[in-house]
């Protein structure tokens, strides 16, 4: 099996040698390069080749959220994990919409951050149902007026792109479902789900099932379905 390389960011050094003592210790994970600030990562990303970064939201040069963008930009961009203490943090927010994986926060278990690692190599999110409706929670009560109107009409213009069948997946993604949910609601085969959500997910050209969640919630989508 090949092990997960891994890159970690985080500008407080204690964190980063708990970091490195934990997931160095997996098996399946390699941690190749440590950087002590965003300002650091693309010259090692180039170098190291890493699967998976583990990156502080909030650094002292580049913080978390403006090294994401640049690394998403990118043809190889690694997935990108965000270390916060926040649950609901506007700059999360944002790293989710540039194309972040997930998040975790500083006071995760161990285990907890070894399986998110793990998780997010193997292309899944790494923010449960509840994480995601915090978020888009968050995301409303900073969206209000002229602005909320606006990023509704951008999230619709979008949206138009997905047939009906895509558009029903995408709500369900957006209320927070996984797969097996998905399936059973809409009397489709797990496998058909997972086509649905990869042509969505190319449609819109996005990175995972949380923008695509932040999407629809913009869009005003789950109001209308709990309305319905």
């Amino acid at each position: 099996m090949t092990a997960i390389r891994l890159l970690l960011v985080d500008d407080d050094p204690l964190v980063r040698a708990g970091l490195s003592l934990m997931l160095g210790g997996a098996d399946d994970i390699e941690i190749v390069g440590e950087a002590a600030d965003g300002d650091e990562v693309e010259e090692l990303v180039d170098r190291t080749r890493p699967d998976v970064v583990l990156m502080d939201i909030r650094m002292p040069s580049v913080d978390g959220l403006a090294a994401t963008e640049l690394l998403r930009r990118r043809a190889d961009a690694p997935h990108i994990v965000l270390l916060t203490t926040f649950h609901a943090d506007e700059q999360v927010l944002r790293a989710l919409r540039a194309g972040a994986a997930g998040f975790v926060l500083k006071d995760t278990a161990p285990a907890d951050i070894v399986d998110a690692v793990r998780r997010v190599a193997a292309g899944d999110p790494v923010l449960s149902p509840t994480v995601t409706r915090q978020l888009m929670a968050h995301a409303a009560g900073t969206a209000t007026g002229n602005a909320a109107d606006t990023r509704r009409a951008r999230a619709r213009a979008r949206l138009a792109v997905l047939n009906d069948r895509e558009r029903e997946v995408a709500v369900a993604v957006g209320r927070g479902h996984a797969n097996a949910g998905i399936a059973a609601e809409l009397y489709l085969s797990v496998a058909t789900v997972k086509t649905h959500v990869s042509r969505i997910l190319a449609k819109l050209d996005l990175d995972n099932r949380v923008q695509i969640a932040l999407l629809v919630h913009d869009a005003g989508l789950l109001e209308e379905t709990q309305e319905g």
